[in-house]
This record gives C-alpha cells, structure tokens and sequence, in this order.
C-alpha cells in the first residue's frame, strides 16, 4: 500500500509549499519511512504523507493546476501527463486563456509519469 502515497522528497516540497491537510500516514523525518498517523511521535519527527490523489487535488484547489495522466490508446503500452490551468498572475495566458498547458514526453508506466508530473507541479508553484 505505501506506492499510494507520495515519495518522502516529494511530501517534504509540499509541505514547503504549504501543505498541511489532513493525512492517513506521515513520514518519519530521519529514517524517510511510512508510519501510520497514530503513532506516538512528535510533529517535529514527522512529515505528512499524501497521497497521489491528495496532492494532485490539492494542486488544483490552491492553484488551479490539474495534472492528469493519459495512456497511449493505440498501443497501450506507455503513457503521458498533462498539465493545464494556472496560477494568475504568473505568466500571460496564451489565447485560449490558459496559463499552462504542457504535455510531457511519453513514460513506460503510468506510475513514472504520476511521479514527474508531480514533480513538474511542485517545481511550477516554487517558481512562481
């Protein structure tokens, strides 16, 4: 079950970010493993762990970035994620009026794709 949740480098960008919501396991800061919300440690010890479908709706309430992963419907055998929305503010929207709009490269598994879409999102927002 610990391939829902996002990595620990990726759930420590997002609290950087701001994220603080509500979470069903949390990141031990030292050993960089998946606990369960319910133990006993401090705040400080740990790091909320979201998972995928947390963060990525979490990117489009606070910033209107909605990450979505597409598998190649011919072959099936890789897949692509797609970024649209934006931050106002950020850049000037093109003519259709989105901020962003960019399509990755094609990924082998759907899961490669989750991640550097992610990724993609968290760099993004700390370049706004």
């Amino acid at each position: 079950m610990t391939r829902e949740f996002i990595p620990y480098e990726q759930a420590l960008a997002l609290k950087e970010l701001g994220f603080d919501e509500p979470c069903l396991a949390t990141y031990h800061k030292e050993l960089h493993t998946i606990i369960p919300i319910y133990a006993k440690y401090t705040n400080q010890d740990v790091i909320k762990a979201p998972l995928y479908q947390q963060a990525f709706r979490w990117f489009r309430e606070k910033y209107n970035l909605d990450g979505s992963m597409s598998v190649d419907v011919w072959n099936k055998k890789t897949v692509s994620y797609r970024i649209t929305g934006g931050i106002e503010n950020v850049i000037e929207a093109d003519s259709y009026g989105s901020l962003y709009d960019i399509d990755s490269k094609e990924f082998l598994t759907y899961e490669e794709a989750e991640l550097v879409c992610l990724e993609k999102l968290i760099e993004i927002v700390k370049n706004k």
